[in-house]
């Protein structure tokens, strides 16, 4: 390798910018839902109009994920990166200048598709940048800084709210982007994967079948289950996903092939992934509006009493990083997953319209600590559980179930609330919101069970001594730009 490569492909250069990358698409997902209020006050929309916004970007960050790394692995992981960047910052200013609502959720949407685009390519940039004996720590700060993103982003989101503008959740992007430009052009090398061809198929197959069942999930609560529209969307949305299955399974080179599932240590960690973040997106959606519209706590204040769950990955990540390597990632993703559940548990048993602070705190010191524990050994997970030219694919597809996971906690978990409460007054909306987190809590500690599901360390360890059997250069073809 050239000295010329050996810069772009410093080590350090990777971690920040794929982190600050990682940092900008995670935040995305909730940074809205503190904002809501205002939102709604300025561009009107009503209860399911809010849910897109959060919804139209998760969706179609989910759908298109594996694709996106698809192409990276295809046409450049780092020229992909940089397109990823350029949508999401573009789309980033559009929805800050939206006029309306509709106009705000597609550019949200948008906003997706860039992210899409981007996020994939960030641990498979910084997998190929990184020495193996140094990634547990370095997917470690990376976990650390995209967990503190996704939990932080009703801090923020509600800070710039109050302070500034709820436009400026999104104007903060832009520098960010256009700082990202230039510096990953110049110090990342470019690398592909094996070159297979593009899945159009199975993206149109994933994309309609989870549009389908998300939009029915949100539109039911508003004209009921038994609805044509509703029926039609959950009922072709499951058809449609069928069919992906059973793509993955037949078809030459798809997009997500489903012998990776065969895989114990895959299925397990991409389960437990997508469990763990239906319980904690529908929790934090929901709790975010219950310490405002209940407590009547400003957004910078709901935010601050959030930060004992928020804050913890920055302070527990990277340890968490470590004991993987030291000890593996079963245990710590394990205990990190029941610890949430628990966390979760214990908030709706306190939940009610006046719960003193102090009465809510050991409940999200607990779900910080599981959460924090939970991120990077789960990216090492999953990037150990398969060959070095499948972790563009592996990726993706942890980051696809992720999103699906956080669409469909929203969803589900703002039906059960719709259903046995409501934001009429703050006793219907504890009334609503306690089952919601019991659901959430119950499907995060089935997460931690599957993680339990995970081979342990001497088996992960074969497993990837098996995959390196495969030279990384024979799979990352890097090239000096």
């Amino acid at each position: 390798m050239s000295q010329q490569t050996a810069r772009r492909g410093g080590a350090v250069w990777a971690l920040v910018i794929t982190s600050v990358a990682g940092f900008m698409a995670a935040l995305d997902n909730l940074v809205v839902t503190t904002a809501l209020p205002s939102i709604r006050e300025d561009l009107g929309g009503d209860l399911p109009d809010l849910e897109w916004t959060v919804s139209a970007y998760t969706l179609t960050f989910a759908v298109l994920l594996m694709f996106g790394a698809a192409l990276g692995d295809r046409f450049g992981r780092r020229r992909l990166f940089l397109v990823g960047i350029t949508v999401f910052t573009g789309a980033s200013a559009a929805a800050a200048m939206a006029p309306g609502i509709d106009s705000l959720i597609a550019a949200r949407a948008v906003q997706g598709v860039g992210a899409a685009i981007m996020m994939p390519l960030t641990l498979t940039l910084l997998t190929a940048a990184v020495p193996a004996a140094k990634r547990g720590m370095a997917y470690g700060i990376w976990g650390a800084v995209n967990g503190l993103a996704v939990a932080s982003g009703p801090l923020i989101g509600g800070s710039l709210t109050e302070h500034i503008s709820w436009q400026w959740i999104f104007w903060l992007n832009v520098p960010l982007g256009l700082a990202l430009l230039p510096l990953a052009r110049l110090r990342l090398s470019e690398s592909f994967g094996v070159g297979a061809p593009l899945d159009i198929r199975g993206t149109l197959l994933a994309s309609g079948g989870l549009f389908g069942i998300v939009y029915g999930l949100v539109r039911a609560p508003v004209v009921g289950w038994t609805d044509g529209i509703v029926l039609l969307g959950l009922f072709a949305g499951t058809a449609l996903l069928v069919g992906f299955v059973l793509h993955g399974i037949n078809a030459k080179n798809p997009m997500l092939p489903m012998r990776l599932f065969r895989n114990r240590a895959f299925a397990g960690i991409n389960a437990a992934s997508l469990l763990m973040f239906l319980g904690m997106f529908g929790s934090i959606f929901l709790l975010s509006q219950y310490m405002q519209g209940v407590l009547g706590y400003s957004p910078t204040e709901a935010g601050l009493r959030m930060l004992p769950w928020t804050g913890m990955p920055m302070l527990i990540a990277p340890v968490a990083g470590y004991l993987s390597d030291r000890i593996g990632g079963r245990p710590v993703v394990a205990a990190g997953l029941f610890l949430q559940a628990v966390g979760l548990g214990w908030f709706a048993t306190v939940i009610a319209p006046d719960t003193p602070y102090a009465t809510q705190l050991p409940a999200l010191i607990i779900s910080g600590v599981g959460m924090s524990l939970f991120f990077a050994p789960a990216s090492n997970l999953v990037m150990s559980s398969v060959k070095p030219q499948e972790q563009g694919i592996a990726s993706g597809a942890n980051n696809a179930l992720r999103e699906v996971g956080g669409a469909l906690g929203i969803a589900v978990m703002a039906s059960i609330f719709s259903a046995q409460g409501g934001y009429g007054t703050a006793q219907t909306f504890v009334d609503g919101t306690q089952p919601a987190l019991w659901v959430g809590s119950a499907a995060v500690a089935v997460a931690g069970v599957a993680a339990l599901l995970i081979p342990g360390r001497r088996r992960a360890t074969e497993a990837a001594d098996e995959n390196a059997e495969t030279p990384p250069e024979r799979v990352l073809e890097t090239a000096s730009r």
